[in-house]
């Protein structure tokens, strides 16, 4: 992972950025952005990205058109070392993501023979309708990712993992392509919430900052039944930078007396996210 692959590698296991393995989510669907539709993918692939040693670096939401996809997909292709979309390959002439993917990399769209062969298998005799045949078209060459939920399947171009946009299919076809993934070391993190204000512990946290410059450190402000207080969580892929960080942090808060307890790092409800 140390060697930076050229743009464009067809290798998707070599990195574009060194020893940290980077991606890049395009929300494909005029629905998400109209808020006809809640995205609920990228909290799941954000994990399990995470949990493979890939770091989740940028998420775009894109509407259906044409210019606007290929222009995104192919720049962001060439700066993250992975790129997934979601949306945008069902039946209908919104789903416009295959045409997108085969633009974007100069190749022409075909009715895969394999996607085919799977949707005559799974449709009775008669009932593999134009529409529905559209779910087979993929850019030559490509490489399809299996869907065990509705059996129309996702496909990967070089470094771009195509999924379908509805959560359930999505990961499934997530689990039917991560092990084509090559990540770096995961993430590690130490979460602690404190009854005391953001403004508060800003100083301390800013210095703390200063001194771990490979340590993520983020504040969010919460409100529990109606108590206020700061969850602060400490990321890094090197446990002693982590413990030395978090031991440091632990001096910080008993300095100020703060009342805190260490937690679980899960996400909570309604938190307003932000970085310190």
């Amino acid at each position: 992972m140390a060697q930076e692959a050229e743009a464009g590698s067809s290798d998707p296991g070599l990195s574009k950025s060194g020893a940290k393995v980077t991606a890049c989510l395009l929300i494909i669907g005029n629905e998400i952005l109209s808020g006809r539709t809640q995205d609920k993918n990228v909290a799941f692939i954000g994990q399990r990205l995470n949990d493979l040693g890939i770091r989740l670096m940028e998420v775009r939401v894109l509407p259906d058109v044409e210019a606007v996809v290929v222009a995104g997909l192919n720049e962001v292709r060439r700066r993250f070392d992975y790129v997934f979309t979601t949306g945008g390959i069902g039946p209908t002439h919104d789903d416009i993501t295959a045409e997108c993917v085969a633009k974007a990399f100069g190749r022409p769209l075909i009715v895969n023979p394999e996607a085919r062969a799977i949707l005559e298998a799974w449709y009775p005799p008669g009932e593999l309708t134009e529409a529905r045949l559209r779910m087979a078209r993929t850019p030559e060459g490509a490489v399809l990712i299996e869907n065990p939920v509705s059996k129309a399947p996702g496909f990967q171009v070089e470094n771009v993992f195509v999924m379908a946009g509805i959560p359930n299919i999505m990961q499934a076809m997530f689990a039917s392509l991560q092990h084509r993934l090559a990540g770096g070391e995961p993430l590690r993190s130490r979460s602690v919430s404190v009854e005391m204000g953001e403004s508060f512990v800003a100083g301390g946290l800013a210095r703390l900052q200063e001194r771990y410059a490979e340590v993520e450190i983020g504040s969010y402000p919460f409100n529990r039944a109606g108590v206020h207080g700061t969850r602060l969580v400490l990321r890094a892929t090197d446990d002693g930078l982590l413990d030395a960080a978090a031991a440091e942090l632990e001096s910080l808060l008993a300095e100020l007396g703060a009342r805190h307890a260490w937690e679980d790092p899960a996400p909570l409800a309604g938190e307003q996210q932000r970085s310190a």
